[in-house]
């Protein structure tokens, strides 16, 4: 594998000096946690659970079964490595793990099929080609549609919790946007992108306070489409920010823009970067606390998954835009502070790469944990850092 090193400058008055990193360096290392993390879910055999997510409060591996919206991301790093390497071992460990999700396509009962599809069965389609990989897109593509409710004009996120919410949609859903664009690229049948812009558009009104802060959860009503609600459920309070959540948005809007070129995506997207690399409340190594706004900020946890989405749609969107140097800049330094000072030693952890995230903070739940899908848009990052495609396979 070549080696690639990329230096990268960041535009910020408090990081003042080039980043260097060693792409192939950190592959590597990462090739060697992911053996661990292989070798380490085996030893579970629990054919109900089938991807690694997390460490619970006594270090001990937690599985997920297909269902849960985490299941998709141990394939898609398993699909990255291969990407990366063009080694056939992982591409074989890549398809076992996606063949064991693909009843999820029918699953019509959550939202996050983007998730948990399109960063397994997607990525293999893009270094594939494989056929059968393409169909399972359309089909979890389809069942996806059935959760779009036009009056309101946004996919429905959760089932649960109807005390609460009517027709409740998360900024978290802007992810799974994506499959529905593949969708139309695979068919030609635009309903799919129909729904996604409708459910952009719709987020762009109603998810955004003036001051660039996004909003959690959004609760419609489904018979009128307007809005009762807004609250947060991950987030400090209703009214802060919650990091992952901005993270989702930028890489939500970032993708709609790639796909669209409409031009209020990516305004979106860049107002977003901008929020996120001046905010006050950003450390200085650009690993954001859980919540920009939660109180006695600088001892709140970091989210090391919120970092990397955030430096994965900056490259992404470093291509697309004119400000393109200082957000490859900014995702630069990010990626040197993870590999730097959020990597789990070598053979530690169980196999994760990544330290220090936060899934739910005020539910006490995963708080400064490894996550799965902090690994995967690390990699995904790393990828795109290093040129990687971008796109599925037409």
């Amino acid at each position: 594998m070549k080696k690639i090193f990329i230096f990268g400058f960041v535009f910020l008055t408090h990081i003042g000096h080039a980043q260097e990193i060693d792409v192939d360096k950190v592959v590597r290392t990462s090739e060697a946690q992911v053996r661990l993390l292989l070798e380490e879910a085996r030893r579970q055999a629990d054919p109900k659970r089938v991807s690694p997510r997390t460490l619970d409060g006594d270090g001990h591996l937690v599985l997920v079964p297909p269902s849960d919206w985490t299941s998709g991301f141990f394939a898609g790093v398993l699909w990255q490595l291969y990407g990366f390497t063009g080694d056939r071992n992982w591409q074989d460990e890549a398809r076992k793990a996606t063949a064991t999700l693909a009843g999820e396509k029918y699953n019509g009962r959550t939202h996050d099929m983007g998730f948990k599809i399109y960063c397994s069965f997607g990525q293999g389609y893009r270094l594939t080609d494989d056929t059968a990989y393409r169909n399972v897109i359309v089909k979890a593509a389809q069942t996806l549609a059935t959760r779009f409710n036009p009056v309101v004009g946004c996919i429905r996120s959760w089932d649960h919790n109807s005390h609460r919410w009517d027709f409740p949609v998360i900024i978290d859903n802007m992810l799974n946007l994506e499959l529905l664009f593949a969708a139309t690229r695979l068919t030609g049948d635009s309903s799919f992108y129909d729904i996604a812009v409708s459910h952009a558009n719709t987020t762009l009104i109603n998810h955004f306070r003036p001051d660039g802060g996004s909003y959690h959860v959004v609760d419609y009503d489904p018979e009128t489409g307007q809005v009762e609600h807004r609250n947060t459920h991950q987030g400090y309070s209703d009214s802060s920010t919650w990091a992952r959540g901005q993270a989702w948005a930028l890489y939500g809007y970032t993708l709609c823009y790639r796909e669209t070129n409409d031009e209020r995506y990516r305004q979106k997207a860049v107002d977003i970067a901008r929020w996120l690399m001046d905010h006050p409340h950003m450390p200085a190594d650009g690993i954001p606390y859980w919540d920009f706004d939660a109180p006695n900020i600088s001892a709140e946890p970091r989210d090391a998954s919120a970092a990397a989405v955030i430096a994965s749609a900056l490259y992404e969107l470093s291509t697309l835009v004119a400000e393109g140097d200082a957000f490859r800049g900014f995702a630069d330094h990010i990626i040197h502070s993870l590999a730097t000072a959020y990597t789990a030693p070598a053979g530690t952890h169980h196999g994760f790469i990544l330290l220090h995230s936060t899934g739910s903070r005020p539910a006490d739940s995963e708080v400064d944990v490894p996550l799965i899908y902090a690994d995967y848009y690390f990699l995904e990052a790393l990828g795109r850092k290093a040129g990687a495609a971008l796109h599925l396979s037409d």
